[in-house]
């Protein structure tokens, strides 16, 4: 997609807040809650974590439009964690959210995690569709019905896995 640019970008960057109001909105339809809420919990997140060294925040532009985005942080020495994958409900089903995947997981590499995990919520069958096209594992049985209230976690190797010594 040659007309979008990708801009790795602070939570407090004005571009990055089409995507936290828009996330607030999305989350507060399909669980509950108000919007305003939802909102308040993704900025009063900590910041820090979706940023260098161990992080980041990345939004896709079409001109001066942000049109989707996603995050990362770190989950522990060799793994990240995906976060806040979003696409303007304006600008879905063209791609842009594998467009942000591979975005994140490019840093994600480049930074030398070796495993990217992730969950989703249970009320979000699109977003389960959007892993496992893009080569991710689900750790939970993807053909059973969904159950209130449990996530659904991912996982995929991006580098050389550890091994013991002996194997």
């Amino acid at each position: 997609m040659p007309d979008l640019t990708v801009v790795r970008v602070h939570q407090t960057d004005a571009r990055a807040q089409p995507l936290l109001t828009e996330l607030a909105v999305e989350y507060s339809t399909r669980y509950g809650g108000s919007a305003e809420t939802m909102y308040s919990e993704l900025v009063d997140y900590p910041a820090a974590e979706f940023a260098p060294p161990d992080g980041a925040l990345v939004v896709l532009l079409r001109g001066d439009e942000v049109v989707a985005g996603g995050a990362f942080r770190r989950y522990d020495h060799d793994t990240a964690e995906l976060k806040r994958i979003w696409t303007s409900a304006a600008h879905r089903r063209q791609g842009l959210a594998r467009r942000v995947l591979a975005e994140l997981e490019r840093a994600i590499t480049e930074l030398g995690y070796r495993r990217v995990y992730l969950t989703t919520g249970w009320r979000q069958p699109e977003a389960d569709a959007l892993y496992l096209a893009a080569g991710y594992t689900a750790l939970f049985d993807p053909t059973a019905p969904s159950v209130e209230h449990v996530p659904h976690p991912f996982e995929k190797m991006t580098g050389p896995v550890s091994r013991a010594v002996g194997d």
